[in-house]
């Protein structure tokens, strides 16, 4: 019984094997015989490689919900030259994309600063290096990209370090016939002329560095330099041995080699090298059937801007630059203790975009791609998904931002002084100091940003300056509130104090004092006048002796407190600007003289304030004495704009204690401005609110115009909103009022239309 038992199971075992065997053999049978071919090509795959994709970044959008910089996808071309196996490969494949590029009208990425084509020249004045002059010292040789290659591959010496070859060697002196007769007298023999000195390399002109290029990148036809031209001008040239390529084709393929080599040679290592970008499927197609070895097309996303104004609140984003990839790719934000950032990775940069990087950027996922031996992707594996970055909702108006920018560029221009440059104009929530807008004159696209980047440049209004933030101007006698509101604090004047305007301030000296711009203008006076009537008439005898009796260290007290000469604390690059007084001057090495403080209590000597910080110190005052920092961020919101995220915290930085019968007449004097003044009255009349405001003007130099400067509130009896404007060297600031008022109708015109009811089933973000 046991030995049948044993025996079936033997079977039953050789069966179960023989089964096995069968089955491993169909298999194979199948692999090799049936899908030998398919799994071949499998063979040829690259080994697979691990890619970090970068999530899509988050969108910006204005306090109502309007979008203003969101993604859009597009197709860029890279190239992968490892996979091109020889050097004629490589150059006859990034011919043929050049010349698919030339016939469907595509820009490639070619920044060889060599005319494209013949008579080969510089397109730039500094190809190899540019001169700076630092204030201590002489001048100083930084090499360019160009430069750096060119010193890395051998083609130049480094000018930087070797003195740069005279462009005539000095010829020896030829003795003159009275010094032949002495020589000859006294037996001396003719002196030998001294072997030349070899010094550096003269710098290649175009012609002979194009020619250089050409031999190092191994690019071989004839015609890549005029050669005829070159030896009539007694230069020298690489001997070349090209074939057919023409002197065209050889610049075209020199310029994307250098790029290449740029970035192989880490002298540009902050990105990879992007043949061209945002192609249309013309292009595309045309690539695909060439079937081209080592061009990559795949899909990407840049930023899409829905706006053209708020270009210096918004920003925009780049590639790490080589001098920040030791700090992006260390930098651990969310604590994994692994970098966040990859070298070819980008970042916010400037505005909104860098300032709230770390709310829009998202978390990148990693894949595994597998190429064939041309490039092609043959299979993706993702082994973690991106996530995409928050939404960020500003505290930007952005109709209201767009009104104001269009305001300036069509009423600058037409103001009467000629020597007007610049303007800002900030506009600020006068309970949360919530900015509102913040227009600089002139701005710039942001869309066309490396396109019209030489042109702006070499503007010498200079628009990529933020006036708003970063431009700083004394603020005249808009500063003649803080002197007020610190007189009456301190008990030096009350409401009903008056004071006699005598023209001319003689409290130290008969000889060349202070004067009233009334005296100084008409030889008038203003009389016997309080604090209310001297805001109105901007009397400077009145704020004189208040500011001499209250004392420079208070009044500098008070003027910070208000926030001048201190940063606001908006999360954008601002400057803190300048509050005169004796440290400040001391700092510089200068005197401080007791009567100084003229000066200072009228907003001149070397106050120095941004608008930004004049519409807070406004805000401030009108609210009764409470700063808070400005900001530019309301909320974040998730990707689906499911929910918030985070909701900005209001931070208050100093608090006045003003009292409610103080601050009644300094606003009063701010209203007479608008309701008594014959310059500024007109332009307010008709408005259906009632507003304060101060005019100044700020002597720069006596060879210029002054800077027109502007503040007001409204509504005078609920302030909302507070308004700051400057024109440079735009004389009187009444030249402002206009613009201002028509500021102030928009922004109340728009609010009423928002705050409509709106339809049922409308869908609000």
């Amino acid at each position: 019984m046991k030995t049948k038992q044993f025996h079936r199971r033997v079977w039953a075992m050789v069966v179960l094997l023989a089964l096995m065997v069968t089955g491993m053999g169909a298999a194979l049978y199948d692999l090799q015989i049936n899908n030998g071919e398919e799994y071949y090509k499998k063979t040829q795959y690259t080994i697979a490689e691990t890619q970090t994709v970068e999530s899509g970044r988050g969108q910006i959008l204005d306090r109502n919900g309007q979008v203003l910089v969101s993604n859009k996808v597009i197709y860029q071309v890279t190239l992968d030259t490892s996979l091109m196996k020889t050097v004629e490969e490589r150059n006859n494949t990034i011919l043929a994309l050049i010349r698919a590029a030339r016939a469907e009208g595509v820009e490639w990425t070619d920044n060889l600063p060599i005319s494209t084509d013949e008579p080969f020249r510089f397109t730039t004045t500094t190809p190899f290096y540019t001169v700076s002059y630092p204030e201590e010292g002489g001048a100083v040789r930084t090499l360019t990209q160009l430069g750096r290659l060119a010193v890395k591959m051998k083609w130049i010496d480094d000018p930087t370090k070797v003195a740069e070859p005279a462009a005539e060697a000095a010829a020896p002196k030829e003795p003159g016939l009275i010094d032949k007769i002495k020589n000859f007298l006294k037996g001396n023999k003719p002196e030998e002329a001294p072997p030349p000195e070899t010094g550096p390399r003269p710098l290649p002109s175009a012609q002979q560095l194009l020619g250089q290029m050409c031999a190092s990148f191994e690019i071989k036809g004839e015609g890549a330099v005029d050669k005829k031209a070159a030896e009539a001008a007694g230069e020298t040239v690489p001997e070349l041995n090209i074939g057919d390529m023409s002197s065209e084709d050889a610049r075209a393929l020199a310029g994307v080699l250098y790029e290449l080599y740029l970035r192989s040679r880490e002298v540009y290592i902050a990105s990879e090298y992007v043949f061209a970008s945002d192609v249309d499927i013309g292009f595309i197609s045309r690539v695909k059937e060439q079937d081209l070895t080592g061009v990559i097309i795949e899909a990407t996303t840049v930023r899409q801007y829905h706006t053209k104004y708020a270009a210096h609140l918004l920003g925009r984003v780049t590639p790490i630059f080589a001098n920040e990839v030791e700090y992006y790719t260390n930098l651990d934000l969310d604590g994994d203790g692994e970098g966040d950032y990859k070298m070819n990775d980008t970042v916010g940069r400037g505005g909104a975009e860098q300032a709230f990087e770390q709310y829009l950027r998202g978390k990148p996922g990693k894949k595994t791609v597998e190429r064939n031996k041309k490039g092609k992707i043959m299979a993706e594996t993702w082994l973690s998904e991106p996530e995409p970055g928050n939404n960020v909702m500003l505290t930007l108006d952005i109709g209201l931002q767009g009104y104001i920018e269009n305001l300036l560029a069509d009423s600058v221009p037409k103001l009467e002084s000629e020597e007007t440059e610049g303007a800002a104009c900030v506009v600020l929530d006068v309970k949360n100091a919530e900015l509102l807008a913040a227009a600089s004159y002139p701005s710039f696209d942001l869309a066309n940003y490396n396109a019209e980047y030489e042109e702006n440049a070499s503007n010498p209004l200079k628009p990529f300056l933020n006036r708003a933030f970063q431009g700083v101007y004394p603020p005249g006698s808009t500063f003649k509130m803080i002197t007020a509101v610190a007189g009456l604090e301190e008990d030096i004047i009350a409401p009903s104090t008056k004071i006699r305007d005598e023209g001319r301030y003689t409290y130290w000296t008969d000889v060349n004092p202070p004067q009233c711009w009334y005296y100084r203008q008409y030889r008038g006076y203003h009389g016997l006048i309080n604090v209310t009537k001297a805001i109105e008439v901007s009397c400077n005898y009145f704020f004189f002796d208040v500011g001499r009796r209250l004392g420079i260290d208070t009044l500098v007290d008070y003027a910070n407190r208000f926030g001048l000469g201190e940063r606001t604390g908006l999360e954008l690059n601002e400057s803190a600007g300048v509050m005169a007084g004796p440290a400040f001057t001391e700092s510089l090495g200068g005197t401080w003289y007791e009567g100084s403080i003229t000066s200072v209590a009228i907003g001149q000597e070397s106050t120095q304030v941004t608008m930004l910080q004049l519409a807070n110190y406004i805000a401030t005052l009108v609210n009764g004495g409470t700063r808070n920092a400005t900001h530019l961020l309301k909320e974040v919101k998730s990707s689906d704009f499911s929910q918030v995220v985070h909701t900005y915290e209001p931070r208050v930085l100093s608090t006045i204690d003003i009292q409610p019968k103080n601050l009644e007449a300094v606003k009063a004097g701010m209203l007479a401005v608008t309701t008594e003044s014959a310059s500024v009255r007109p332009y307010f009349q008709n408005l259906p609110f009632q507003v304060g405001a101060k005019t100044g003007s700020a002597q720069v130099s006596a060879q210029t115009e002054a800077h027109a400067v502007f503040v007001c509130f409204a509504p005078y009896d609920d302030p909302e909103i507070a308004v700051a404007m400057v024109v440079e060297h735009g004389a009187s600031g009444s030249t402002l009022a206009s613009m201002s008022a028509e500021v102030l109708s928009y922004y109340f015109t728009a609010q009423e239309t928002r705050e409509e009811i709106p339809e049922e089933n409308t869908l609000i973000r």
